[in-house]
């Protein structure tokens, strides 16, 4: 049997389509992942063992284009490319495939391809902002909704299909009628169909009575990772007291100016010490110890708290570790998991930090630790296995 794999999006999107892989092969199915063309990702895949097809432009040139002064925004220009790019390296990869996996920045046609070649196709979000419900507008933080923004929230319900027409209504359409498909009138119920897969953790993010559709909730699909830590890394942690850990990831346009000296600053007033992830966002500070790319998994049980953007995957392997989090959250899921962290009370959140207050949220984080070691315990790890034996099954019971 074999699979196809498909993002468009920073590594919070691309790792766990590497963890579906490996667990696919583990189960003798073959699995081909489909992503942009970045050198970060070549390498994960390649370290995984797993095959990669590039699609679409870089991400990293993209969200570090300068944007232009006037004129068409340039959201509308990526919708197209990316709806062009899926279909021409999907078009290419996905024949005799026995399903498309789409996941990503909105991966319109993913499932135009599969629906053209007669193959299975599912669509996974890894976070409940990535799976359109009436309960919960994309965004917003979650909650109960109340009298007064039920209107709201419908109206944002139908708000966020119509923007999604207007951004891929024209070019998937154009696409579809090139290979003799009918055109989709509502483009972001298609691409999602009825019974979506979340692949996030249930205590992290339960989806129960948050959306209408019939949800799979698999578990997050997490990569194991059992790289050694760099030896001047090792040396750091040996020589003192756990440090204070900060990164936010791909954020390279939107790492909150001069944060690593503020959390050099608010870190030093509970007289801990920093580790510096460079990241994207290439940040460098003095008075730190700075790391490129390392494991986490092995790295994050050995700091006192860890001060990030509140991605999907930072945010479980944080949460795995049974370690305080402090969430600074900037765009898209970001605001949700930044809300799950402080009502699951494993850490703080800070939205706009200063030096005070980034200090008074990582005072809080680090009175949560027990609680924090205690959630550790329901984080589940088999979630990359239990999806891929969902779709050896779901392809055995259709024959394909």
């Amino acid at each position: 049997m074999r699979f196809v794999l498909a993002s468009w999006g920073s590594r919070g999107d691309v790792e766990p389509l590497a963890g579906l892989a490996v667990a696919l092969q583990g189960l003798g199915a073959e699995a081909t992942v489909c992503v942009p063309p970045e050198g970060d990702f070549e390498e994960l895949l390649a370290r995984a063992g797993v095959p990669m097809e590039p699609l679409g432009p870089s991400v990293r040139s993209v969200v570090t284009a300068p944007k232009p002064a006037s004129g068409r925004h340039p959201a509308f220009e990526l919708a197209a490319r990316l709806v062009a790019a899926r279909f021409e390296t999907l078009g290419r990869v996905a024949p005799g495939a026995d399903a498309i996996v789409a996941t990503g920045l909105m991966p319109a046609g993913a499932r135009d391809v599969a629906d053209k070649l007669g193959i299975g196709y599912v669509l996974a979000g890894f976070h409940l902002g990535g799976i359109p419900s009436q309960h919960f507008a994309p965004g917003a933080r979650p909650g109960t909704p109340t009298p007064d923004d039920v209107t709201d929230r419908r109206e944002q319900w139908e708000y966020d299909a119509q923007r999604v027409n207007e951004l891929y209504g024209p070019a998937l359409n154009e696409q579809r009628a090139a290979i003799g498909l009918p055109p989709v009138g509502n483009v972001r119920d298609y691409v999602f169909t009825e019974h979506p897969w979340l692949a996030a953790d249930p205590t992290l993010c339960p989806s129960a009575g948050m959306t209408d559709l019939d949800v799979v909730q698999t578990g997050a699909w997490i990569l194991p990772d059992d790289r050694p830590l760099p030896d001047d890394l090792q040396a750091f942690l040996e020589a003192g007291e756990p440090p204070v850990y900060v990164g936010f990831g791909s954020m390279a346009a939107y790492a909150p100016k001069d944060i690593a000296r503020t959390v050099i600053e608010a870190s030093q007033a509970h007289g801990r010490r920093v580790l510096l992830s460079r990241g994207w966002a290439e940040l460098n500070a003095d008075n730190c110890f700075v790391v490129g790319e390392v494991n986490q998994q092995a790295l994050f049980p050995r700091v006192a708290a860890i001060v990030h953007h509140g991605g999907a995957g930072t945010t479980t392997t944080a949460a795995r570790a049974g370690v305080p989090q402090v969430v600074v959250p900037l765009i898209a899921d970001q605001p949700y998991w930044a809300s799950r962290v402080v009502a699951l009370g494993i850490g703080a959140a800070d939205e706009a930090p200063t030096v005070d207050s980034l200090s008074a949220t990582l005072g809080t984080a680090l009175a949560s630790e027990a609680r924090a070691r205690e959630v550790s315990g329901m984080i589940k790890t088999d979630g990359a296995t239990v999806a891929a034996k969902l779709l050896i099954e779901k392809a055995q019971s259709t024959g394909r």
